[in-house]
């Protein structure tokens, strides 16, 4: 079955896809979803029989999952978890979650062996998480499929949901359940926000910091992986990229895709960078400096102006302030406002650096990097020392080992990476480590 992909530790981009639409050919998405390759391919597809599909077209979306999946999902690089109909108030819903499940996991239909699992909306407290534990118990020892093989992922839409994460733990390895085939704790904002009775002035989405980081949290204390719930402004990128950005600082690097143009943004954030930047405060906003032909970071603005008076003096005018400093207070007052964000090869570069340092016997280094920040025609060149020890490797490490497990688990996905970074890049950041 499919659950030796279950191995990965990662999860960038959760992608749905309606199961039923209102066309001649009703698997249309499905079907596209389906032969998605390369970083338009999620980590973790989801056919999605709930939300994303009209109530009186759900059963026929079951049949199009099968038909779907049979014929195409042995070919789909990513995981594949169907999200069927569930509510933690309405045995009925429920009733037909199961039925959905059973029908599906039929391996005379030839689409189990391709799916790894189920994901589960509007669960509610923690026995409501052991109702659909047992139903899926149930579906694997109906078809004789291997207990445990399939895993569950609820969706967090409401606060007995968001409560009965901090229950995980005391759940999991009992014998009256099978909570062990917990994957994915997803958010899902839209409904917790209606189950939470919340408001805005301008009736958008409260960004719920605190659920994203309590399930996180949960994720993290039971071996799980966290995922961002949708984010619906398709056509907003830069917003996109400062909710991963955020969801990241909080150890969640999962998140919903509704589109293959975010799916693409989901896969590509979280790996580090082709190229380092330098990013400089300005009156309390980060702007990216930009890179030169010669190597260089260069400012482009107004709110920053640099001139160099002579004699190692210069003036410095920011946010209508001016001063002048000379060259040490000037490098002082660069490094205090910049920070410099790690290129792939530069991560290779240092912990390579420190692997050799420490095969040597030493147990901490000093690496410098030098820039050349360029203020109109003005040109500093600002050092950096920074002390690397275990700690700081085993840091760098994280953003190294997520892009090893990538090239490992998505072969689809290592050419784009190669014309990325570079074979000669590519093939140290897999040896090091």
């Amino acid at each position: 079955m499919a659950t030796e992909k279950r191995k990965r530790a990662f999860v960038r981009s959760f992608f749905t896809s309606p199961t039923a639409v209102e066309e001649d050919d009703t698997a249309k998405m499905l079907r596209k979803a389906s032969q998605l390759r390369g970083m338009q391919a999620p980590d973790v597809w989801v056919p999605d029989n709930e939300d994303a599909t009209a109530p009186s077209m759900r059963d026929e979306g079951v049949e199009n999952i099968l038909d779907v999946i049979s014929e195409h999902g042995e070919a789909f690089p990513g995981e594949i978890h169907p999200r069927v109909v569930w509510h933690r108030d309405d045995p009925e819903t429920r009733r037909r979650g199961f039925e959905h499940m059973m029908r599906l996991a039929d391996p005379d239909e030839g689409a189990i062996q391709h799916i790894d699992g189920f994901v589960v909306p509007e669960v509610g407290a923690i026995d409501d998480w052991k109702k659909a534990d047992e139903f899926i118990t149930i579906v694997e020892s109906k078809h004789g499929l291997e207990e445990g093989s399939l895993s569950m992922s609820p969706i967090i839409e409401s606060g007995e949901a968001e409560l009965a994460m901090s229950r995980i733990d005391e759940e999991i390895g009992k014998r009256s359940n099978n909570l062990e085939r917990l994957f994915l704790l997803v958010d899902g904002e839209v409904d917790y926000t209606k189950d939470m009775r919340a408001m805005t002035p301008t009736g958008d989405l409260p960004p719920w910091p605190e659920l994203r980081h309590n399930t996180s949290r949960a994720a993290s204390a039971n071996g799980l992986i966290a995922v961002d719930g949708p984010y619906d402004d398709i056509r907003d990128v830069e917003g996109y990229h400062e909710r991963m950005t955020d969801n990241r600082a909080k150890g969640m690097l999962g998140i919903w895709s509704l589109t293959p143009g975010q799916v693409v943004e989901a896969n590509t954030a979280p790996l580090p960078p082709e190229v380092g930047t330098y990013l400089l405060d300005v009156d309390g906003k980060t702007v990216e400096l930009e890179r030169t032909d010669d190597d260089a970071h260069a400012y482009d603005g107004d709110d920053v102006e640099l001139e160099a008076l002579g004699d190692g003096r210069y003036r410095l005018k920011t946010g209508g302030e001016k001063r002048e400093l000379d060259e040490d207070e000037l490098r002082k007052e660069l490094r205090d406002r910049t920070q410099y964000v790690m290129a792939m090869d530069d991560y290779v570069d240092s912990m390579e650096e420190f692997e050799e340092a420490k095969a040597a016997g030493k147990g901490a280094i000093s690496m410098t990097r030098t820039a050349k920040l360029v203020f109109d025609d003005t040109e500093v060149e600002v050092t950096r020392d920074r002390m690397w020890d275990e700690a700081t490797y085993q840091a760098a490490q994280t953003p190294i080992t997520l892009f090893q497990e990538v090239y490992e688990a998505r072969p689809d996905q290592r050419d784009d990476l190669r014309d990325t970074y570079g074979e000669e890049v590519v093939d140290r950041a897999m040896e090091v480590g």
